[in-house]
């Protein structure tokens, strides 16, 4: 998509500080971290919104976890736990139509995804 902030960041537009790259996936901090550590990731291709999933995206959501997961234990912050987040749609509170994973963690956290 054209006017999409992270499929500029794929197509290297816009710099990131990218902490994981693959044909399919990326990760980078988030801008506007809300813990120590706050990670996006996301995939290469454009997809708007976890309600556009195919049952062949099925496997992309599982590797974008499982990156997930490495790079907690890379940042250091597995043992003691983090939170996955996907957000979807307006009342979910996705602000960038491009589906994104958040890892979030290096702090005890609320549910509502604020450190303690």
């Amino acid at each position: 998509m054209k006017d999409c902030i992270f499929c500029k960041i794929v197509k290297k537009e816009i710099p990131a500080d990218i902490v994981y790259a693959s044909d399919r996936i990326i990760a980078f901090p988030d801008i506007n971290p809300v813990a120590p550590v706050h990670i996006l990731v996301i995939p290469t291709r454009h997809i708007a919104s976890m309600n556009d999933l195919s049952s062949d995206d099925y496997d992309l959501i599982g590797e974008m976890v499982a990156v997930a997961v490495e790079l907690a234990k890379k940042k250091k912050i597995a043992e003691n736990g983090y939170k996955l987040l996907i957000r979807t749609g307006a009342d979910g509170g996705q602000e960038v139509s491009h589906i994104h994973l958040h890892l979030i963690g290096g702090a005890p956290l609320y549910e509502d995804i604020h450190p303690a």
